[in-house]
Order: structure tokens, then C-alpha cells, then sequence
């Protein structure tokens, strides 16, 4: 088996890379056109539009929609060899059908992993130019100048409320820093704004006063008009967004959930949910891979045409279940990790109903 074994592996990674060639061209032709108003727009020079968007947009959409085009490989290819003839040849020669199933695993756990390592560790880093590009120079329709009633715990009994924040002046109005300690109030700071310092990187905050609560059943207020003061929250974090967490390397993505939960941030589910897609989508590789080939091993009288289109609906339908899930999680209806890995499961129940149909 070691020739087919070959024979298959080539078949597989050289169909797969040409159909990355040919859906990547389609996917920059059509890209261009709507952006191309933005680009003029701006005045966008084109190196920039080449080495700062496109060389990161490339590898972050074939990474995103790898498991579609192993899908649509594996379909093409395999249909081509059973309209020839060729399962039934080595099916007659005695090789069983799982072990014909062998050179795909390895390809697709090959791929799997090439794309679990680029999810991990490489597309944050290019996602970094990719995203600031586009909030330079792409309109998204988002209201980027001010956020509202943020809530954050900072630390253990730390907890600070902001009524407003702008972005344009990076201003926290209405701000208060409240220490809580066995459950009881010990001292609440109030301001009438904090802003950022990007030089000394704390805050300065404007018309502030301190109620101390910690000497018996007396408060203590002590007031001015500027104070600077260290606390463990940056300007960084009023600008974490969904697209904020796709550049972070798995170890600060990490982190960063495990501060978000501590502080009770809402936005915890975005930095979650791109966890375990950067997990899932690469193990969904192998499950599409089977699945492609017990629905195409059969030579079918139409041609490859019904095994094609077949393939490209349960793998678009694939691609849309993960994004419908994330809905669940959006709503709360679903803790991020079910949520995520839902797809797989259920397309792996499958892919072992239609695994036991094709060896009959």
C-alpha cells in the first residue's frame, strides 16, 4: 500500500494547493472591487494595500476557510478517481476501505496541524497590520468614538465604574474606583473625568474627592482638583473589540480571558469564542476529509458534478453552522466551548453514519 499511499497523499496536497491558488485569486478579485472606493478614498498607496492588507488578508482567509477547501479537494479528487474505476480496483484487490482511509487522515491531520499552528502563533501577528489597516482605512459602519457604563473589577474587592468613555480625547467621565473589603465598602474615589497619561501611562483625574469608610462609623473625605493615580486598568482595555483578540498569541489570549472573567467583562465571550475556533476549525479538517470521502468513493452514473455540488452545500452549510453557534454564545444561551464545538460534533455523528453506508 505504500505506492497508493503515495499515490492518494500526492493527489490530495496537489489538488488542495490548486484550488488555494485559484479560490484565493476570486477571493482577491472580488475584495478589491469592494474595497476599491475605500483604497481611492483614502489615497491609499498601493504597496501599502499589497504588504500591509493583502499578505496578512491572504493567510488569515485560507486559514479561516482551510476545512471548506479540504472539503471541496477531497470531493473533486475523490470523484474523480471512483468515475475511473480506481476504488473498485482496490477494493477487488483485497484493501479494506478503512484502510484506503489512511493517506486521507494523514493528509488532513497534516493540514489540521499546519493549521493550528498558524492559528496559534502566526495569523495573530499578521491580523495585527491586517486589523489596523482596516480601522485606518476601511469604514465598518461601527461607532468607534465612545463607549458606556463600563463596569470592571480590577483586582480582588477593586471595582471601577465609568459612565462614559471617549476615544477621540481617551477620557473616562464620571469616574469612580470603589475598595471593597469582607463585604463592606472601605473607601470610594470619584472624579469628574480621568484621562490617559501615555507618558507616565496612569490617570489623571479632574475634581476628585476620596470618602474613606475604614475609621469606625466616621468617613473621612479628603478632595482636589488633579491627582495621578496607578490602577490595574490601561487605555488598552476601553479599546478591546472582537477583531482586538484575533492578534493576540494564544498565550495572551489566555490571559487575557482569565482577566476579563476576574473583572466580570462582558466582552470575555469575543476572546473565548476565538479560542475555541482557533481550536475547532483545524479539527475540522479531518472530519470533513472522511466525509468527503464516503460521499464520493462511489462511482455515480452522473459524473463528478453531483458529488461536487453536494460537497460545496454541506461544506458551505458546515461553515454557516459555526457562525450561527456563535449566536448561542452572543445571547448566552451556550457557554463558548459547547457552542463551538457543536458543529464538529454533529457532523462527525454524521460523517460516521455515512462512514458504515459507503462500506456497504
Amino acid at each position: 500500500m505504500k505506492k497508493l499511499d503515495l499515490y492518494i497523499s500526492k493527489k490530495f496536497i496537489s489538488t488542495f494547493f490548486v484550488a488555494l491558488l485559484l479560490i484565493i485569486g476570486i477571493v482577491i478579485i472580488f475584495d478589491v472591487s469592494e474595497k476599491i472606493d475605500d483604497f481611492v478614498q483614502h489615497e491609499v498607496p498601493l504597496k501599502s494595500v499589497i504588504l500591509d492588507y493583502y499578505v496578512n488578508f491572504v493567510p488569515y482567509f485560507i486559514n479561516m476557510f482551510s476545512p471548506l477547501f479540504v472539503f471541496i479537494t477531497v470531493i473533486f479528487f475523490t470523484s474523480r478517481m471512483a468515475s475511473n474505476s480506481e476504488f473498485i480496483a482496490m477494493l477487488s484487490g483485497g484493501i479494506s476501505y478503512a484502510r484506503l482511509l489512511v493517506p486521507y487522515v494523514g493528509c488532513a491531520i497534516l493540514i489540521a496541524c499546519l493549521s493550528l499552528g498558524l492559528n496559534l502563533y502566526v495569523i495573530p501577528n499578521s491580523n495585527v497590520k491586517r486589523t489596523a489597516f482596516e480601522e485606518k482605512n476601511i469604514r465598518t459602519g461601527r461607532d468607534k468614538t465612545r463607549m458606556r457604563n463600563v463596569h470592571y473589577q480590577i483586582a480582588p474587592g477593586e471595582f471601577v465604574y465609568v459612565e462614559s468613555f471617549s476615544k477621540w480625547n481617551n477620557t473616562a467621565y464620571k469616574f469612580s474606583l470603589e475598595s471593597v473589603e469582607g463585604g463592606k465598602l472601605r473607601s470610594k474615589l470619584e472624579a469628574d473625568s480621568a484621562v490617559w497619561d501615555s507618558t507616565k501611562e496612569c490617570w489623571r483625574l479632574r475634581n476628585w474627592f476620596i470618602r474613606d469608610y475604614s475609621t469606625g462609623l466616621q468617613d473621612r473625605i479628603t478632595s482636589g482638583e488633579r491627582k495621578d493615580t496607578v490602577i490595574a486598568l490601561t487605555v488598552t482595555d476601553f479599546y478591546r473589540n472582537d477583531k482586538t483578540v484575533q492578534t493576540l498569541p494564544i498565550g495572551q489570549l489566555n490571559q487575557l480571558i482569565a482577566t476579563q472573567n476576574m473583572r466580570g467583562d462582558a466582552n470575555v465571550m469575543f476572546a473565548e469564542i476565538e479560542k475555541h475556533n482557533r481550536y475547532a476549525l483545524p479539527f475540522s479538517a479531518i472530519i470533513l476529509t472522511i466525509m468527503g470521502v464516503c460521499l464520493s468513493s462511489r462511482k455515480k452514473r452522473g459524473g463528478i458534478g453531483w458529488n461536487l455540488g453536494l460537497g460545496i452545500a454541506l461544506a458551505f452549510s458546515y461553515i454557516l453552522f459555526m457562525r450561527f453557534s456563535q449566536m448561542f454564545v452572543y445571547t448566552g444561551s451556550m457557554p463558548p466551548m459547547l457552542a463551538l464545538w457543536t458543529p464538529n460534533i454533529l457532523y462527525a455523528i454524521i460523517t460516521v453514519f455515512l462512514y458504515f453506508k459507503a462500506q456497504k
